[in-house]
């Protein structure tokens, strides 16, 4: 397994993470109404597109040629 495929499973454990925890929190707000839920769950979401994003540009980013 090469680096570079090796940090796209990282990525890609990033993503599911993030993604997990915005919709964790999401539920909490939904539960208890608490806007620091909402912000997280916002701020994670946006992390979450970042990253793919990040992934789905990797190559280009990096500047390999696989």
């Amino acid at each position: 397994m090469s680096l570079v495929n090796f940090h796209r499973v990282l990525i890609a454990i990033a993503i599911l993470f993030c993604g997990g925890y915005g919709v964790y929190e999401l539920v909490e707000f939904t539960e208890n109404g608490e806007i620091g839920s909402l912000l997280i769950s916002g701020f994670f979401f946006v992390v979450t597109v970042g990253l793919a994003y990040y992934l789905r540009h990797l190559k280009r980013i990096l500047g390999v040629d696989e």
